[in-house]
């Protein structure tokens, strides 16, 4: 009997596929638990449709966060920092500070989204990744001055 899981099942498959099982393993267990439907002209059609509307969303939200990067990418964060002898800077500057200045500046970027490489801790220009999406990379610019 072919099914389309409307969860993960671990043995059978992902959400959303259809796969070929039993005829008593698809009633009495996928279809009881809520994991499955029969596989249907209907249900084709619900599944097809709800994987366009998802698509649509995701290019939406590309689309969203493209323009985002753009008008980022115009503009630096600069933070006024302490410092002590030779000019070396108390503390570090943390994903979480940065993402608290774009939140300031009207950015709602969780900071898990926010990379970098190398600590935030002296004077000078650094630059970390921004990752808001798998598919929207991009750069930005971090300034520490006295």
């Amino acid at each position: 009997m072919k099914v389309i899981l409307l969860k993960d099942v671990k043995g059978q498959g992902k959400k959303d596929q259809i796969v070929n099982v039993s005829d008593g393993y698809a009633t009495n267990f996928l279809i009881k638990q809520g994991l499955a439907v029969a596989l249907t002209n209907r249900s084709k059609e619900v599944l097809d449709k709800s994987l366009l509307n998802r698509h649509l969303e995701e290019e939406a939200k590309v689309l969203e966060f493209e323009k985002m990067a753009q008008e980022l990418q115009k503009k630096k964060i600069e933070f006024v920092v302490k410092t002590g002898k030779d000019d070396r800077v108390f503390g570090v500057i943390s994903t979480k500070q940065i993402s608290d200045e774009f939140k300031k500046m009207g950015y709602d970027i969780d900071k898990k989204c926010i990379k970098c490489d190398h600590t935030i801790d002296s004077l000078g220009t650094h630059e970390v990744m921004i990752e808001l999406h798998k598919r929207v990379v991009f750069s930005f610019l971090i300034v520490l001055k006295k």
